[in-house]
């Protein structure tokens, strides 16, 4: 999971880049970089580790000038995420000079690393996936290129190839030095990418390719459409725009994880309102909860806030229960569960969130989070409502169990750390030490967030069922990954 931006302007488009990454810090904080390009083809690119805010310096932007740029913010799932040589954008020199960033995970990143090596004759510098897909893009470009000038249909045939060798997620978007911005989506579209345009002062129409709605929205740009699973999207330098779909057999499979938790409820994705689809999940949860829990064993519901609130809301009106806020929320603090590390997320738990005893006193007490992943931050927050005098805690989480590890964006690499895996959903309840525990049903989670959208045809549900909508991904591959990655 990582937030990425690209921008066609009349004028430098250095502020509208730098605007789009402070709405997409929730998805990612480790790292964060811009790049922008000049029309003579010239680059100017500055990266740093953590925030946005903190990163860049009024010399970094006042450097950074062209009409064309992309921007990333970083939550690790590759590689080191203290290292500031794996943030992103990544760039290659040839052919013309590419600048791309990139949001999703490579699942043959073995077999990519070995072929570039080997038969591309391309040298790595790190294990990061991006820079092994912006060598793979690199090199195809290379082989499509006919004479000296580039078109739309050898960029367009270049990512055709692309998706013939690569393997797993990839929303990306990059520069071309001296030609324009290439976006394009995996075959399965599991990450998100959405197009949208405005007039600009000189009646020419600038352009913007973002990971949410938001961004567009915010900037005052018109949503087109997301960018369809496997299409290429070419703007060149007089804002002409360019489409085609590069894929054999593309399918639209979005990760259900964006819904649940990563993307923010005021973006639209895949034609579906994240907001919706988590009152849907609430209005789904709460028949769950009255059908596994007893009677009167609930006073209160409140939500672990922000992203379980839509669910909480709706389960409290269905259940006809009193709906409370009993966690202040401390907002200087960035999302735990895309903190690197165990004991980096349990410390960052209590100083996120605090427990007003007021509310907890002498209640049963439903607290409803969007996901339970590794536990921790569930049982260090149940403890919480104990302190703060909850005569008990029942637990629900709007999504199914986390059983199995995921591979295409989320850092959940290791199954012995996912609390749900082979545990029965008693274990997991002692474990984390509520009365009671509920989670939402596999079949309930996909209605909610399917309904009143024809245009997907399935989801990504892996890390719950086991099912990797890529068909690619092999046990051997799961132990691979288990073995490789940083907890």
């Amino acid at each position: 999971m990582c937030g990425i931006v690209g921008v066609v302007g009349q004028g430098h488009v250095n502020q509208d880049v730098y605007d789009s990454l402070l709405l997409l810090q929730h998805r990612g904080q480790d790292s964060t970089g811009i790049a922008t390009a000049e029309p003579s083809g010239v680059f100017h690119l500055a990266k740093a580790r953590g925030m946005v805010r903190e990163a860049f310096r009024t010399r970094d932007m006042r450097s950074l000038l062209g009409t064309i740029g992309l921007g990333h913010v970083r939550y690790a799932t590759k590689g080191t995420a203290s290292s500031e040589e794996e943030a992103q954008p990544f760039y290659v020199n040839a052919p013309y000079g590419i600048v791309l960033v990139h949001n999703g995970n490579l699942t043959n990143t073995r077999e990519l690393t070995d072929e570039l090596f080997r038969n591309d004759r391309r040298h790595l510098n790190t294990s990061s996936d991006t820079e092994l897909l912006v060598n793979v893009l690199a090199n195809e470009l290379q082989s499509s290129i006919s004479g000296l000038e580039l078109d739309p249909e050898q960029i367009f045939r270049a990512v055709g190839r692309v998706h013939e060798r690569v393997e797993g997620s990839y929303a990306s978007i990059a520069l071309i030095a001296g030609y324009g911005l290439l976006a394009f989506r995996d075959p399965f579209g599991i990450r998100p990418l959405i197009l949208g345009t405005r007039k600009a002062a000189n009646g020419r129409y600038e352009w913007i390719v973002a990971s949410e709605s938001l961004v567009l929205e915010n900037g005052g740009f018109e949503v087109v459409r997301d960018v369809a699973p496997g299409e290429a999207v070419f703007i060149d330098l007089e804002g002409r725009l360019h489409t085609q779909q590069c894929a054999a057999n593309p399918r639209l499979a979005p990760c259900s994880f964006e819904y649940v938790y990563l993307a923010r409820p005021d973006s639209e994705m895949n034609g579906i309102s994240v907001y919706e689809a988590r009152l849907r999940m609430g209005e789904r949860l709460a028949d769950t909860i009255a059908k596994y829990t007893p009677k009167g064993a609930i006073d209160v519901v409140m939500p672990i806030p922000d992203s379980s609130r839509p669910a909480a809301m709706q389960v409290a009106r269905k259940l006809g229960l009193e709906y409370r806020e009993g966690f202040y929320k401390n907002r200087y603090i960035g999302r735990t569960f895309i903190m690197p590390g165990q004991a980096v997320r349990k410390k960052s738990v209590r100083q996120k969130l605090n427990a007003m005893s007021s509310e907890f006193k002498g209640k049963n007490v439903l607290l409803i989070d969007d996901s339970i992943v590794r536990g921790t931050t569930s049982k260090e927050i149940i403890q919480m409502a104990r302190d703060a005098g909850a005569k008990s805690v029942t637990f629900a989480s709007a999504a199914p169990p986390v059983r199995y590890p995921h591979v295409y964006g989320i850092n959940m690499p290791s199954r012995q750390e996912l609390v749900a895996h082979d545990r029965t959903i008693p274990e997991i309840a002692e474990e984390l030490g509520c009365d009671y525990l509920v989670y939402q049903e596999i079949d309930d989670l996909k209605a909610a967030i399917l309904e009143g959208s024809p245009d997907v045809e399935d989801l990504d549900m892996s890390c719950f069922d086991g099912r990797y909508v890529t068909g690619t991904v092999s046990d051997e591959y799961l132990a691979w990954v288990e073995g490789s990655q940083e907890s």
